[in-house]
């Protein structure tokens, strides 16, 4: 009897569990606590006044136009990670999620990537960001209206309790591989919330 409830339990604890982010910041472009040296934030990067984020229980309706103003170069190529940090005992601590392109620009409108499902399939002037990508100064991305719900489905793992967030680092690589010294660092926080 003893076995078969410990089998039952590592079965059970092996099912995919589908979670929704609890927003602690309904504005989702929150600077960085803890940055990388001289980073900025996406308001530092981007003009942002025609771009409108409103919460509504748990779903943000987002729409508008955003306008490029990061101090790049169209030639630099552009390096994305996203990870996934976990509040434990008073500091942020990493988790074993996360996720890098070492050249976003190419991936950008991949149908398979999460900036794709999350934001770039949602931007109208799809031909004139993808050649720009987001290395021109000036170039602006028109959103049609959409609504958000931060949900991670089918999650196979250990159970998320507490407090996590995201945090989305964009580094700018001249073409000698050199970073540039203004990386833009954003972090949403959060609480998952177990939905089955």
């Amino acid at each position: 009897m003893r076995t078969l409830m410990l089998l039952f339990l590592g079965v059970t604890s092996t099912w995919a569990t589908d979670y929704e982010l609890l927003l602690e910041d309904p504005d989702i472009l929150s600077p960085c606590s803890d940055g990388p040296p001289g980073s900025i934030d996406a308001r530092q990067a981007a003009n942002f006044d025609d771009f409108m984020i409103n919460a509504d229980a748990d779903v943000l309706h987002v729409s508008g136009n955003v306008t490029l103003t990061w101090d790049v170069q169209p030639t630099d190529r552009i390096a994305a990670r996203l990870e996934l940090f976990h509040f434990n005992r008073g500091s942020w601590e990493s988790t074993v999620f996360s996720m890098s392109s070492q050249d976003f620009c190419s991936i950008m409108y991949d149908k398979n990537q999460y900036w794709y499902k999350y934001w770039t399939g949602f931007i109208t002037n799809r031909h004139e960001v993808e050649k720009k990508c987001i290395t021109e100064p000036g170039v602006s991305s028109l959103h049609l209206p959409f609504d958000l719900r931060l949900k991670l489905m089918n999650f196979y793992g250990t159970t998320l309790r507490g407090r996590y967030k995201m945090v989305i680092v964009l580094n700018a690589l001249d073409d000698q591989n050199m970073p540039r010294p203004n990386p833009i660092c954003l972090e949403i926080r959060g609480e998952p919330i177990k939905l089955k």
